[in-house]
């Protein structure tokens, strides 16, 4: 994987494709126009983030919601409209110029797991950077176990990627559970939080199962909950946090929770490594 020589310097690329997947939430396609920066995504992986910048009024992070087996000619984020950068990158239009920094962080041990069954929980938008994970696994599906999918969100018109559910669920080996949060009137499937659906579908929690899992610190913090009250322990549990990142390569100090930061130690972490951070907002 390259590295640029300047982290804190983005790579130029453009808006290849925008596409609405949710109430005020889009998916962008950044096509890479430089070779530089082709180079350094070349071999992105699951889990890791960018930092997106709309020219003039900022950048943000991202996790990266593509993966180069599918898109190899671009890098996909999904963004909520809930700020000024993310505003701003909402009212850009295909063929725009646009910044990317990264691929930043650790990732998904894909390898590491291959063989076992996997339960992957992504709650709102937080599922977002759950999207490669499942793609690596239904791409390469001789490769790991049964996969359990949940997938929650507040509202049916909050629910991301649901243009992919029916391929995710009809995938061989693999069950797709979704929920909402409260009773809708344009919706007859589950109601209740994801914990909720967790506890329900109850995947049970052999030696050679993992969970993953990504949301609100909050969600996060009682999805483990009911992970542990159904049976699994800690080094069992993979989560990619969300934080108030600044500088992406662990110098500012931003993301810190205790002696790691979210940016350069994570954003992906083993339950067991950060137990006792997540009843509160990173």
């Amino acid at each position: 994987m390259a590295t640029h020589a300047n982290p804190m310097k983005p790579y130029l690329g453009k808006l290849a494709g925008i596409k609405d997947i949710a109430t005020n939430h889009k998916l962008f396609q950044i096509e890479l126009t430089e070779p530089e920066g082709q180079a350094a995504f070349g071999d992105y992986k699951p889990g890791q983030f960018v930092f997106f910048s709309a020219f003039g009024a900022g950048e943000a992070p991202f996790g990266i919601t593509s993966t180069p087996a599918r898109s190899p000619d671009v890098v996909e984020v999904a963004i909520n409209d809930l700020g000024h950068v993310t505003h701003a990158l909402h009212c850009l239009e295909e063929g725009d110029p646009v910044g990317l920094r990264g691929p930043l962080g650790n990732w998904f041990p894909m390898d590491e797991i291959k063989g076992k069954d996997v339960v992957i929980l992504g709650a709102g938008i937080g599922g977002a950077p759950l999207r490669p994970v499942i793609h690596t696994i239904l791409d390469n599906r001789a490769d790991y176990g049964h996969t359990t999918i949940l997938w929650a969100a507040r509202a049916p018109d909050l629910l991301v990627f649901t243009d992919e559910f029916d391929d995710w669920g009809s995938a061989p080996n693999t069950e797709f559970h979704v929920t909402i949060d409260s009773k809708h009137p344009d919706w007859n499937g589950n109601v209740g939080l994801i914990t909720n659906l967790l506890e329900q579908v109850n995947p049970p929690p052999g030696e050679d199962v993992i969970t993953i899992a990504c949301g609100p610190p909050i969600a996060i913090h009682f999805i483990t909950l009911s992970l542990l009250k159904l049976g699994y322990t800690l080094d069992q549990m993979l989560t990619t946090l969300e934080a108030r990142m600044h500088c992406g390569i662990g110098k500012c100090g931003r993301c810190n929770m205790g002696e790691k930061f979210i940016c350069s130690d994570g954003p992906v972490f083993w339950q067991n490594e950060i137990a006792g951070f997540l009843e509160s907002d990173v």
